[in-house]
């Protein structure tokens, strides 16, 4: 009996991971109780229980006066005694559980771990993690991601808390620090410290942004975690289901790190503010839309990986803030040439950033007297609101624009009537003709009903030709349509001085009908 209930406190150490030491001083607790319950006392301190550690045999005993010691024997406790130390062992055994496993994944905090998908439980996914149970909440899921009971799942271990008599422990697959793990394991040159990961952005399922630099010059860390084809970065995309990664490369001046976060868009300059801490980015028009990103998402990265606030604007839009500036500021008595090319070095390129910055760091960086300095403020936030109603109504009208062709569009796709007011014009049958000849590169074509036009004659070398003979009166040797080889028109009649002159009319010289009709 004895050897058996050593084996079983073996066995519950061994797999519950708690001490056995602790086992065995909780069956004494528990041993006191029972007996504290078959006497009816309240006394802790008056029995006493001891356990040989090789042979497992039990000694109970109770403190009399005189401290003397009467020996208590087992077989007279009873059931309720038994029942109670029963129930003591249960909980004591469950509270050592707790506190191994509190103690076991508190060190284990911020690691990868891999487990088994269980079950859903009001959208928080129940993983099991070796011996426990961790649950991970939406907010740590990876949006459109989803496991099936069985299915294996990589995850942080993002927080462990003891909440009353368990222990939640919290994964996540959407944390940052969950792709600086999987960096570590996956490229040894981040494990080893000798790529470090400066910064880091990410929206879960969508893409990430990731600023690597290297302590060893021969060690490229773009290279180094992209990896032979890719084979690296592949294998990190494949975890997180498809999500796009970038991987930027640190560097410690501010206007190069925001150039290389904007990637793959070209940037053209980089102007920073700090007093704003804004920076101020000019891309090519083709660039714009790839500089921003889907929704957004490419300038709000970098935002977050730089710790800037980012505005993209083109050249026109650079040149026509800094001209509103110029023109708002350089009516102002005391503000010259000198002060304006200071502003726009300190990153200082339109009227809002100078409302915004106030007077006292215009007297401080531009050297500004106080009441030029708060002039200029007021002036440049009276502009501002005007600056403002027009790009709100630029927008409106851009917005009612866009839906005026929106709906013509839609009207000529289902063969409706076009919308009163879309501002399309509809073409006539000629301009349609024209339009399609010259898609075509043929020349216009030509209605049946109209003869072919005639270049206008200079009235003071071709006058006034006489009517022409009806068709029958034609000799029958002559074409019917007589025209000029040189230019395509019809011939032009003699003048009435060759017919003075005895020329007939019918006879043409080769070389007056080799002339345009009009000389």
């Amino acid at each position: 009996m004895n050897t058996e209930t050593l084996r079983i406190i073996d066995s519950i150490a061994r797999d519950r991971n708690i001490d056995r030491e602790l086992l065995i001083c909780d069956l004494e607790q528990a041993m006191i109780s029972a007996a504290r319950k078959h006497f009816n006392s309240l006394d802790a301190e008056a029995f006493g229980c001891q356990m040989d550690r090789v042979s497992g045999e039990i000694t109970m005993w109770r403190n009399l006066e005189n401290d003397e010691r009467e020996t208590i024997p087992l077989e007279s406790l009873g059931r309720i005694p038994a029942q109670t130390a029963k129930q003591v062992m249960i909980q004591r055994f469950r509270e050592d559980e707790r506190n191994s496993l509190l103690e076991e994944f508190s060190k284990r905090q911020g690691e990868i771990a891999t487990g088994t998908a269980h079950r859903y439980e009001g959208g928080a996914l129940v993983v099991q993690v070796d011996r426990a149970e961790g649950f991970m909440p939406r907010s740590e899921q990876i949006p459109g991601e989803q496991f099936h009971p069985g299915d294996r799942v990589r995850c942080l271990i993002l927080d462990v808390r003891d909440v009353g008599n368990q222990v939640k422990i919290v994964l996540s697959r959407s944390h940052p620090d969950f792709i600086r793990r999987l960096f570590e394991a996956e490229v040894p040159e981040v494990g080893e410290h000798v790529i470090e990961v400066k910064a880091m952005a990410r929206e879960a399922g969508f893409r990430t942004k990731i600023a690597v630099s290297s302590i060893d010059s021969k060690v490229d860390p773009v290279g180094a975690c992209v990896g032979v084809r890719g084979s690296r970065i592949r294998s990190i995309v494949d975890e997180l289901g498809g999500e796009k990664i970038d991987i930027v490369r640190w560097n410690e001046s501010s206007q190069i790190l925001i150039a290389n976060a904007l990637k793959p868009a070209e940037v053209d300059e980089v102007s920073l503010c700090f007093e704003l801490g804004r920076a101020t980015i000019i891309v090519r028009e083709d660039q714009l839309s790839l500089a921003i990103g889907r929704r957004g998402q490419n300038v709000r990265l970098a935002a977050r990986l730089t710790g800037w606030d980012i505005d993209i604007l083109t050249p026109v839009e650079f040149a026509k803030s800094l001209e509103i500036l110029e023109q708002t500021v350089k009516a102002i008595e005391g503000v010259t040439e000198q002060i304006l090319d200071r502003m726009g070095a300190l990153g200082m390129i339109s009227v809002f950033d100078i409302e915004e910055v106030g007077p006292a760091v215009l007297q401080e960086e531009l050297e500004m007297e106080a009441e030029t300095a708060e002039r200029v403020v007021e002036t440049c936030a009276a502009q501002a609101k005007i600056v403002a109603e027009q790009q709100q109504k630029e927008k409106e009208e851009a917005a009612l624009r866009r839906a005026e062709e929106e709906a013509t569009a839609k009207a000529l796709l289902e063969g409706g009537e076009v919308p009163a007011g879309a501002g399309v014009e509809v073409a006539t049958d000629a301009q349609a003709e024209t339009a399609a000849a010259s898609i075509l590169g043929g020349p216009p074509a030509v209605s049946p009903a109209l003869p072919p036009a005639r270049p206008a004659a200079t009235p003071a070398a071709t006058p006034a030709a006489p009517p022409e003979a009806p068709p029958e009166a034609e000799s029958p040797g002559e074409p019917e349509d007589s025209t000029s080889a040189a230019g395509g028109w019809p011939a032009v009649p003699p003048s009435p001085e060759s017919s003075e002159s005895g020329d007939s009319p019918d006879r043409v010289s080769p070389s007056a009908s080799d002339q345009p009709a009009s000389a």
